[in-house]
Parts: C-alpha cells; structure tokens; sequence
C-alpha cells in the first residue's frame, strides 16, 4: 500500500506496455497551468479524470474535444446549406406569387378595357355626349388616392395619417410639395393630354368598330418609343414594330375601302394613340419614375383639374347645343358609372400590376383586349372580318408585341443562334474524333487478327 501511495503521489507513472494509462502527469500540468475557463472549457473534467482512480484514458478527451471541433465546422456549412435552400425556396415562392398576379392581373386589365370600351358603344345607341363623358369619367379620378390609402392602412405595418401620406406623395411635383404654381404648370399639360386621349378615344368610337379602335389604339406603344428617340434622344430599336404599326394602319383604312367615317374614324384612333403617346413621354421627363403613391397623387390631382378648370367646357356644349340633352332625370346614369368605374379600375389596375408582377404582363393585357373585343363584336353581329381587317389587326398587335421585347434584342438573338452554331460545330468535331478513333480500333483489331501466326 505504502508503495502504491508512493508512485500516485509522484510525477512518474509506471504502465505496462500495452494497457491504458491513467495520465497523472497531463492532470497535474493542467492545475499548474494558469489557463482560464474561456480557453480550455473541459480544464474541471480533465481534472476529475486525472485525479481519480479509475484509470480513463486522455485519448477519451481528446476524441471529443476533436469531435466537438468537427461539430463546430460542420455547423456552418449546414446552416449555409439551409439557409440557401430557404433562399431558393424564398425566390421560387416570390415568383410564383407574381405569375398569379400577372395572370389575374392581365384577366383584369383586358377585361376592364374591353367592358369600357363597350359599354361606350352601347351608350352611344340613346345618349351620344362624348365630352360630357370625358369629363364625368375623369373626375372618377379624384376616388385614386382614396382607394390607394385605405390599401395602405390594410397592408402597411406601420399606418400614417392621411395628410402625411399625401404630403409624402407630393413629392413628385418637388421638394416643397405641392404649391398652387405646380399644381397649375405641371397639372395643366397632363390634364389636357388627359382629356384629349379619352375624348378623341370615344369619337372614334362612333365611326369605328370596338375592334378597330383598340386594335388602332395598340400603336401608342411604336408612337412612344418614335417620341423617346426624339424627344428624350433615347436608343430606337422598334423601326420594324413602328413600319408594321403604320402598314396596319394604312391597312385599317383599306378594309372600308378608304371611307370617309372610317377615314376619320382611322384619324381620331391614331390621334388618341399619339396624345397617349406624348403623355408617358412628357411623364417620364418631366416627373420621372414615380411610385404606386406618387402616381396616385397625381391622377388624383388631375381628377382635381379637371373638375376645377375643366367644367366649364361641358357647360358651353350643353347651352350651344353641341353636346345637349333633355334633363339630367334622362341621363343613362347606369351607363356613364359603369363606364367610370371599370376606367377607374383599368388606371388603378395597370398602376398597381407595376408593383405586384411583371410591368411586361401590363401590356400583354392591354393587347389581349383587341381579340377580347372581337369577339363581343363577333357575338353581337357588329363586325365582319375581311382579309384586310383581320392581316391589319394581326399586324398592329404584332408590332405591339416587338415593342416588349429588351432594347438588345436583336444582339441577344444573334448571340443566342451563334451559341447554338458553336455547340453544333464543337459536337460535330466530337462525333468525328469519335468516329475516327473507333476506325483505328478496329484497324488495330483487325491487324492483330491478321498477323500469321509463326
């Protein structure tokens, strides 16, 4: 007993080759050392272990200590791993939600322009007033920022007052917000813009088939990209979809056999085209990007302007006769609010789908109202399709359709088809080597077979 007290009370142990070694010395090393609790977390256990009889082995904790090591690296890396798959998942889910957006939103688009446009060729059967039906439906334009808010206060987390809210999408007309010289120099322009659109939209309407005049209507889109190369000196990749706006044109006119009201009809569709036209483009230079709110604001403002500054034209109509009717009582009412309403909601449609999907699907939707519109017409016996008036229509959304693709498309498609020649020509090269090396396989096979043997 005297000699087993003897040899744990000293620094040297004595082990059998082979058996396991309770490391005394490793134990007492570590009491010495002044190592601290965030250095070396397993000091107390490694303690333990030395000073007990048991005889456990350091090479114990030292597996641990390497696989809590191991669990510290791997850690990272699978925490990455999950959180790129929750990215991936993330983004998947993001561009899921905006196809069904952009598929509801082209459904409503389309439709809420086709049901404008035919509700205004049924009003016109008892009730033909169409700048009273301008102005009636462009203060509807008043409920934009209305309706914008009360969105806002059901989404927002953190909901503003109505003033602050308008005073912050005021900014578009500047700094200061908006002053009465703003409100008159920049709303003006836009207004009359505005009303010009919308009115000569409607007279065309009277001369013109639904059809006719949306599928017309499609050219705004070749007038604004002919404008931002001149106006705003922008590069102009849409020649050929602009050529094929004005052969469909040209086109339209023919299928009447250049008839004076499909003449005229023709003129005021591609005059509402053009002011639509002038309009982005004068938006996009003078006010810039705007946002959901912003463009809120400023369609609310000019619904302002309009029945302001603009009321006065209805009035002098009604007492000259030009635009008269019996009392307001014979008003189709039904008619003109309906007409309001889904024009209010094509406008508040194409500016929120900017902001919910693709700002491409806008457009799609505003192209898909011409086949929407034929085939009303189609139902109601209203339109007969010619060759000519079928190849106009097919050609005007055509072009329609060039006018969405990137401004470098024709570079892209080069690229693409070069691509495509380079991959053929790299396997082409391929299958020959491979072919020429399995010649020289079987030539070697067959001169192997053929020497004679000695």
């Amino acid at each position: 007993w005297r000699y087993l007290l003897g040899t744990s009370r000293s620094s040297v142990t004595r082990c059998k080759p082979g058996a396991n070694c309770p490391s005394s010395h490793s134990g007492i090393s570590r009491q010495l050392s002044p190592l601290s609790v965030t250095e070396d977390s397993s000091a107390p256990i490694l303690e333990l272990q030395s000073r007990g009889s048991s005889g456990v082995c350091g090479h114990r904790v030292e597996r641990q200590n390497r696989s809590g090591d191991d669990g510290t690296q791997t850690h990272p890396e699978n925490s990455s791993q999950e959180n790129r798959i929750k990215a991936r998942c993330l983004s998947c889910t993001s561009m899921v939600l905006k196809a069904v957006w952009g598929l509801l939103i082209i459904l409503s688009v389309s439709s809420s322009w086709v049901g404008t446009t035919q509700i205004v060729k049924i009003t016109y059967k008892n009730f033909y007033c169409p700048f009273f039906m301008t102005w009636f439906s462009t203060n509807w334009n008043i409920m934009f920022f209305p309706v914008y808010y009360s969105g806002h206060l059901a989404t927002a987390q953190e909901k503003q007052s109505p003033m602050k809210k308008f005073r912050e999408c005021s900014r578009i007309f500047g700094e200061d917000g908006l002053t009465l010289k703003l409100f008159l120099k920049r709303t003006a322009p836009f207004s009359i813009l505005w009303t010009l659109t919308n009115y000569l939209y409607l007279l065309a309407l009277k001369k013109l088939t639904a059809t006719d005049v949306s599928a017309l209507f499609c050219c705004n889109k070749a007038f604004v990209f002919l404008l931002s190369w001149i106006v705003l000196k922008d590069r102009f990749m849409g020649i050929v979809a602009a050529i094929m706006a004005i052969t469909g044109i040209v086109m339209m006119a023919y299928a009447d056999n250049f008839h004076a009201d499909s003449i005229i009809g023709v003129a005021f569709a591609v005059g509402s085209a053009s002011t639509s036209a002038l309009y982005k483009v004068l938006f996009k230079m003078f006010l810039g990007s705007a946002n959901f709110g912003e463009a809120a604001h400023f369609v609310s403002t000019l619904g302002f302007f309009n029945l302001i500054f603009i009321s006065f034209t209805p009035v002098i109509l009604y007492f000259t006769k030009v635009e008269h009717w019996s009392s307001f009582a014979a008003l189709p009412w039904g008619c003109l609010c309906g007409m309001a309403g889904l024009w209010l909601v094509f406008n508040i449609l194409v500016n929120v789908g900017v902001v919910l999907t693709y700002p491409i699907l806008i457009s799609i939707g505003t192209v898909l109202s011409v086949p929407g519109n034929a085939a009303v017409d189609l139902l109601k016996q209203e339109v007969i399709f010619n060759v000519v008036r079928l190849a106009a229509t097919i050609i005007i959304c055509i072009g329609f359709l060039l006018m969405l693709l990137p401004e470098e498309w024709d570079e892209i498609t080069l690229r693409f088809i070069n691509s495509l020649k380079e991959k053929k020509s790299e396997e082409h090269v391929e299958d020959i080597t491979d072919s020429s090396v399995h010649l020289r396989s079987r030539s070697r096979a067959n001169g192997t077979v053929s020497i004679p043997l000695a």
